[in-house]
Parts: structure tokens; sequence; C-alpha cells
């Protein structure tokens, strides 16, 4: 019963996301915000049609939700742009890759440790689960004709690449924390680490050769003629997916690295009509997790937090990434409000909701992180989702400020 109401929501959902979609990126909504608005009026907090059990007990099922999700938004976000225009930000993906990603799970933990008194152990958990940039949320503010006519492209790539690769590079820091917090070494963590990303390359790099040489090679006889490459990348990210599980590597990461070299190796200029395609499943991918997410937000949790929470969430908000993005802007070659945009607009999204569910996996639920976590997430996809219109807006007069003051 529940299923039949969550597919008929998602189909009523999926109705409105078309009806509006020429309109959706100039209104202050985005696509996980309709389904998080959705779940909780369907909850056991309002209408409560949904009777689903407690984030906590759920977490198996939202992990593997999040976790198809996400590879269906990182191979998106390997293939939105030539493969040139990719290698152009090798040196920005380092500092963002080894230096911000890092600082924000410290900054992260920090905050969890000083207000809500977590043990270090917990913050950790907490912190590295946050860390990422969610490649799901991101979507909303760097595609569309509104997001390429008021940013730089270098901005979009530069928050899109950051994303897709840094979802599964987040694995070796939680894996640390995982160490800190349960029975293993910090050395084991470090070996399985090693074996998760080297294999997560290898993996990736395989299956998108092979998958590049498959089409073309599909293409020449006409095998594919007629059917879209999307549907074959979709099927390429989920087999790689699928594969990752079984080997017991990043299969987040091996999905985009495999989506990087299916970019290299089988795509081209084709690839352009298929982009705006592709962004749309990726718009309407996101509705089923975000219903049931809203549907099992631990209101109870949250509510024991008190005033800790609100703290929390708004610590997190302003101090998790834009001031190291301000500190980084000369390394990183941005101006003052490429700066704060990217460090705004680095949201928490569906990658936390996949790495606390694997911390709950691997040691067990701890409320107090699930319910710290989940209430960072679901905040977030508030603002991003309401400030998405009016941060364009304001980047734009301060950049054409800029522009003036500098002619």
């Amino acid at each position: 019963m529940e299923l039949d109401i969550v597919l008929a929501v998602v189909g009523l959902l999926g109705g409105v996301v078309a009806t509006m979609s020429a309109k959706m990126r100039s209104l202050p909504v985005s696509e996980p915000l309709l389904g998080l608005i959705a779940g909780i009026l369907l909850g056991p907090q309002v209408i409560g049609a949904l009777s689903i059990p407690s984030l906590a007990v759920e977490h198996v099922l939202l992990h593997e939700a999040s976790r198809i999700l996400l590879a269906i938004s990182v191979m998106a976000v390997a293939l939105r742009y030539p493969f040139v225009a990719v290698r152009r930000h090798g040196r920005a993906m380092l500092i963002l890759l080894l230096i911000v990603l890092p600082v924000m799970a410290l900054v992260s933990g920090a905050l969890g440790w000083a207000i809500l008194g977590l043990p270090i152990a917990a913050a950790t958990l907490f912190g590295t689960a946050i860390s990422p940039t969610d490649p799901v949320l991101a979507s909303s503010v760097v595609t569309g004709e509104a997001a390429e006519r008021d940013l730089p492209a270098r901005d979009r790539q530069l928050l899109s690449l950051e994303s897709g690769s840094n979802d599964g590079l987040a694995l070796p820091l939680v894996l640390v924390a995982l160490a800190v917090a349960g029975p293993h070494s910090v050395g084991e963590a470090l070996g399985e680490s090693a074996w998760q990303v080297g294999g997560a390359v290898a993996l990736g790099a395989g299956a998108g050769w092979l998958g590049g040489h498959a089409l073309r090679l599909g293409s020449r006889y006409g095998a594919t003629e007629g059917a879209p490459v999307l549907f074959f990348t979709v099927v390429l990210a989920l087999g790689i997916l699928g594969s990752a599980g079984i080997l017991s590597v990043d299969g987040i990461l091996a999905v985009f690295v495999g989506g990087l070299v299916f970019n290299i190796v089988g795509t081209g200029s084709e690839r352009v009509s298929e982009v705006p395609v592709d962004e749309a499943i990726n718009r309407f991918a996101v509705l089923p997790l975000f219903v049931l997410f809203g549907a099992v937000l631990p209101w109870h949790q949250w509510h024991e937090l008190g005033w800790q929470g609100v703290v929390l969430v708004l610590g997190v908000l302003a101090l998790r990434r834009i001031p190291i993005l301000l500190l980084m802007k000369r390394p990183l070659r941005l101006g003052a409000a490429d700066a704060l945009y990217l460090g705004w607009f680095g949201p928490v999204g569906v990658s936390a909701l996949f790495y606390l569910t694997f911390e709950a996996q691997r040691l067990g639920v701890d409320e107090t992180v699930v319910a710290a976590g989940s209430l960072v997430l679901a905040v977030s996809t508030v603002a991003f989702g309401v400030t998405g219109v009016i941060g364009r807006t304001l980047y734009r007069r301060a950049d054409g400020q800029a522009s003036a003051v500098a002619r």
C-alpha cells in the first residue's frame, strides 16, 4: 500500500515538474524540495498516509535508493561537459578534493562536537558524512538556460565536477571515521580505502572504455540506431555500480570514472543533443527518494536536539564551506563573488544520506548522528531550493558591479 502511494505521488509530482519544467529554474523551488514537502505531508506527522518506519529503521532502503540516485547523477556530471573542459580544471580539482573536502569534514565535525557535545568519534562520523558536495542538489543551480545565462561556464563546471568526484572520494574519510568510532584500526581503514579507491578507478576505467567502444561498434553497424545514448549510459552506470558492489569497491567513484572514460572514448558532438534529456531524467529521478526521506524524518529526535540543533544547522550552512573557499579563492582563481556563490551552493544532499546510512550499516545506528545529519540535509534541501534564483540574481549583480569597477 505504501509503495503504491509513493508511486502515485511520484507520478503526480512528475507531471507537475514536466508542466513547469520551462519555469522551474526561474522559481524558488526545486525537484528535491517538492519531493521533500510531499513526503512530509504524507508522513505520520501530517496526513499519515505513509506509515513507513523511522529513518533509523529504514536506513538500508534509503542507502540503496541514494546509491542508485547518486550513480545516475554522477554519470550525468561526467558526461555533462566535453573532456577537454574537464581536463582544464585539473589544478582546481586537486585543491577542492585534497584540501577543501577534508577541511569541510573537519569543520563540520568540530561544529557537532562544540554545539551538540558529540563525542569525538560521533563528531567524526557526522563531519565526514556531510562533507561532500551533492551533485543532485547542485544540478538545479548549474544546469538550464538561466544558469548558462547568469553564471560563468567555469563556475558551473567546477561545482559539477567537484560534486561528482568528491561523492566517491569522501569514502576514505568516512572509513577513517568508522575506524575511530569502531573496532577496526586506522591502518585497516587506510588499507580498505586503497582497495576501494584503486579498485574503483580500475573498474570504472575498464567499464567506461569497453562501453565507449561497444557504443561506437554498435553505431557502426546500426545496432544502436534510434536508441538515445542516454539510456545506454544509465544502464552502464547501473552495471558499474553493481559490479562495484560485488567487488567491494567504491561504486560512486567507479561510476564517475567510468563516465569520464566513456566521455573520452564513446561520445562526441552527438552527445550535445542528449544533454537536456539526461538532465531531465536526473530531475525526475530525485523524486522517489525525497518523498521517502520526507516521510521518515526523525521529528522526535530533532525536538530532543533543541536549540542546539538550530545553531548547528546555521553553523554548518555558514562555516562548513564558505570561509574555506574565500581563503582559497586565489589558488582556485576565483573572484570574491564566485567564491561566495560556490561556497553557498555546495550543498549537503543525497551524498550525506548515503554516508549516514552507510555508517549506520557498518556500526549500527547512532541516533544523535542520524538526527543531526538528517536535520542538516533537510534544511539544506529547503535552503538551496528557495535561494537558487536569488543566488543567481545576486551573483549577476555583484559580477556586473565588479566588471564596471574593473573598467
